[in-house]
């Protein structure tokens, strides 16, 4: 989290950034972060969600603009979503390379969507 903060920083400083919304700061900031994976100390895990309350329908973690793409990719980009929160952000950026750029963008999209309300939380963006 802490070098996902760093990225956001980078992005605020970014004279073609002035003006920009904190949650596109944020996707910014996500798409950068690849150009980190060589870091030796790695970045720390995000903790996982809760999960929803069992009265309470879950939304989809999906960007609009997946949810009527096929079963096949939102399953992709919902696999990379669960790799980020257990196994860390680097891996799931390693593993998202590997897919097509509509899978990557998703779920660079639908990352920032979950990460948001907790680096809110965090007092890490506003």
């Amino acid at each position: 989290m802490q070098k996902l903060a760093e990225e956001i920083r980078k992005q605020r400083e970014r004279p073609e950034m002035a003006g920009v919304g904190e949650k596109e700061l944020l996707k910014e900031a996500i798409r950068a972060f690849p150009n980190l994976e060589k870091s030796p100390e790695g970045v720390p895990r995000l903790p996982a969600p809760p999960p929803p309350p069992p009265s309470v329908s879950s939304q989809s973690p999906l960007p609009a603009y997946a949810q009527n793409a096929p079963a096949e990719v939102k399953l992709e980009i919902e696999y990379l979503l669960d790799v980020a929160l257990r196994q860390g952000l680097v891996k799931a950026f390693a593993e998202a390379q590997k897919s097509p750029y509509f899978v990557l963008d998703a779920f660079h999209d639908a990352l920032a969507g979950r990460l948001y309300p907790e680096l809110q939380k965090r007092g890490m963006v506003k």
